[in-house]
């Protein structure tokens, strides 16, 4: 029966610590401000961005609510960018994802100032993720590496297959894995012989957004299996991209959904937050 990585006990780990730093800095004068703009309604994005508000309330770092129509223009939205980039007090701006259609989300990710970036989106902060200098990391894949070292399993040395290229998950994911010295495949959709490949994996991550799609015949028996899909079933009920029950027999360890990768990406959210508070 595989180990359940629990995100939730780890990600209060990080959390602690986090709260512990942030009141040494005040100590030393150095506070600041999280801006998180929502704009819309949408009753996912409104959940997600409770979470944060409470997250910085428990780590002691003050946040900022802009929760703006979802008639808000473009240009209104990069105009309120700009006046945050500009506020000494405001150490991180978060615009909540997705946006309403008629935004381009590409020139909202490049108006926030790489310096206060605490997504880790700005294509500022990936190149430098991609050549190790440093920077903000992207709070999933970086959530992911803290799970797996905190869990006792080593990285250096396996076989880390990945399902999905996104920008946000996929693609950063290969780079954090390549530098704790993986081997690392990405596969997606239209990879070939897609079973096969997720057979050879050492370690599994999955985050392909389709529900329940990686069974049994994936995985590798002995592999860590990391689901970073969050959807509902039929019932309602919330499930990853993994058959949890068919796969955890087969996994020496694997993270549930939910209570896996999903609390690890608020907590190194937060992480970047105080990161970006020491580094003023």
């Amino acid at each position: 029966m595989a180990k359940i990585i629990d995100g939730k006990k780890i990600s209060q780990q990080i959390k602690d610590e986090l709260k512990e730093k942030a009141a040494k800095l005040k100590e030393q004068g150095k506070t600041g401000a999280l801006a998180v703009i929502q704009v819309g309604q949408d009753p996912a994005s409104s959940v997600y961005v409770r979470n944060k508000k409470n997250a910085c309330a428990y780590i002691g770092i003050e946040s900022l609510a802009y929760e703006l129509p979802e008639e808000t223009t473009e240009e209104e939205l990069l105009k309120l960018i700009a006046e945050l980039n500009e506020k000494e007090q405001v150490k991180g701006i978060l615009v909540q994802l997705p946006l309403p259609g008629h935004i381009c989300e590409d020139k909202v990710i490049q108006a926030i100032s790489p310096c206060k970036d605490v997504d880790g989106f700005h294509p500022q902060s990936v190149g430098a993720m991609t050549i190790g200098e440093p920077g903000f990391l992207s709070c999933t894949p970086a959530g992911i590496i803290q799970l797996l070292k905190r869990s006792g399993v080593e990285i250096a040395g396996k076989h880390c297959v990945i399902i999905g290229r996104s920008n946000i998950v996929g693609k950063p994911m290969a780079l954090l894995m390549l530098r704790e010295n993986a081997t690392v495949t990405i596969t997606h959709s239209r990879t070939r012989n897609l079973k096969e490949v997720c057979q050879q994996a050492d370690i599994l991550i999955v985050a392909m957004g389709k529900p329940q799609f990686i069974g049994a015949e994936y995985v590798k028996e002995g592999a860590v299996v990391i689901d970073v899909g969050i959807h509902r079933d039929e019932n309602n009920k919330l499930c990853g991209d993994v058959k949890f029950a068919e796969v955890e027999s087969l996994a020496s360890a694997i993270t549930p959904v939910p209570g896996g990768v999903g609390p690890m990406t608020i907590a190194m959210l937060m992480n970047n937050c105080v990161q970006s508070i020491e580094e003023e």
